[in-house]
């Protein structure tokens, strides 16, 4: 038979609420070797929470959506690794969609997650519109829309983000110090309220500088022809191409700005075919910070995104003790890594 919370609290010598307050993290302020002695005990006895029974008590699944553009970039697949991990914390599993930005998919995810009796979604496609999420916010849906700003027009929910536009400064700032001044910057399809953040980031900071910015190195056309999507699965090659193209421009520039780190190692591929050394003959920085961003060679200057914290705040808005307030935002700063693929222009520009 079934282990129940009542033989756990007996075993382990505490009530059956201590039980349950450790099963959904609510242990701050419970002595730690009372929860070491719950926690031993639940596995000694091998003790499962009842899901239908914690559903008609708290009137919902202990299930999150999660709704991300691709796990095809290792940066949303570390992103669900850690909400995932933060949602267990808390007695929550992940359900996890791959949307592509697409909102006619995303919508469709949010059917079945609503017919399956999930309320809690974590939405991280940062459409510049997200008017079909309306519906289900008016049903009772709670969704925080994650690495996006709250856009005029949009549906009260909440929103949590990276400051994008202060990313791209940061990185820009950087080269400008480094002193170069033909700067490119290279993204795909510009159909995502991030990065349009991170271009408007990249385009302030050197209006700030007064240095002018040459349109033809702000290389995004050619990448909206090459793919109808956001370029998730496209991104390396793309940033290859990219690079090729502006490196064969008579004025060339000396640091290219990428969009994400792994439009970044395209861009880095993409040097190296022109016959030049990255860090030396071209400066490059992406943004996001990936595990692969450290592997490369020479390693890569990005921004990171504090993604643990922006995991436990998202989470925490969903199902934690302080439910989120409709309308409410959260920014993060990130901050710029300096590494090898960074350094001073070969020659006064």
């Amino acid at each position: 038979m079934a282990v129940t919370i009542q033989q756990v609290a007996r075993a382990a010598r505490v009530s059956p609420s201590t039980v349950s307050n450790v099963l959904n993290g609510r242990d701050s302020r419970m002595l730690p070797a009372t929860k070491l002695r719950v926690e031993q005990t639940i596995a000694q006895l091998g003790y499962r929470p009842n899901r239908a029974a914690r559903q008609l008590r708290t009137g919902r699944v202990p299930l999150i959506g999660l709704v991300v553009p691709s796990v095809a970039n290792p940066f949303w697949g570390r992103f669900a690794h850690l909400v995932e991990s933060v949602a267990m914390r808390s007695g929550f599993r992940v359900l996890l969609g791959n949307s592509d930005r697409d909102p006619a998919r995303e919508t469709e995810y949010l059917e079945e997650l609503w017919a399956d009796g999930i309320t809690s979604v974590l939405l991280c496609s940062s459409l510049p519109s997200i008017a079909h999420v309306q519906p289900y916010l008016r049903r009772g849906m709670t969704i925080v829309a994650f690495d996006r700003t709250s856009q005029l027009g949009d549906p009260v929910l909440v929103n949590v983000s990276v400051d994008n536009s202060l990313g791209a400064q940061l990185a820009t700032h950087h080269l400008l110090e480094q002193g170069h001044r033909r700067l490119a910057f290279v993204s795909g399809r510009l159909s995502s309220v991030n990065r349009r953040e991170r271009l408007d980031g990249f385009l302030r900071t050197l209006d700030r500088a007064g240095v002018d910015v040459d349109p033809a190195l702000v290389y995004r056309d050619a990448a909206d022809r090459a793919a109808d999507r956001a370029g998730d699965l496209d991104a390396a090659e793309l940033g290859r191409v990219a690079a090729r193209e502006l490196l064969a421009r008579p004025a060339a520039p000396t640091a290219i700005v990428a969009i994400n780190d792994l439009f970044a190692i395209g861009v880095c591929a993409g040097v190296r075919d022109a016959g030049l050394q990255v860090g030396r003959d071209v400066s490059v920085v992406g943004f996001d910070d990936i595990t692969l961003a450290d592997l490369t060679s020479p390693a890569l200057t990005t921004v990171r995104q504090p993604l643990p914290e922006m995991a436990e705040a998202t989470v925490q808005l969903l199902v934690g003790d302080a439910p989120a307030r409709a309308g409410q935002s959260l920014l993060m700063r990130p901050e710029l890594v300096v590494r090898a693929s960074t350094g001073p222009p070969p020659r006064a520009v």
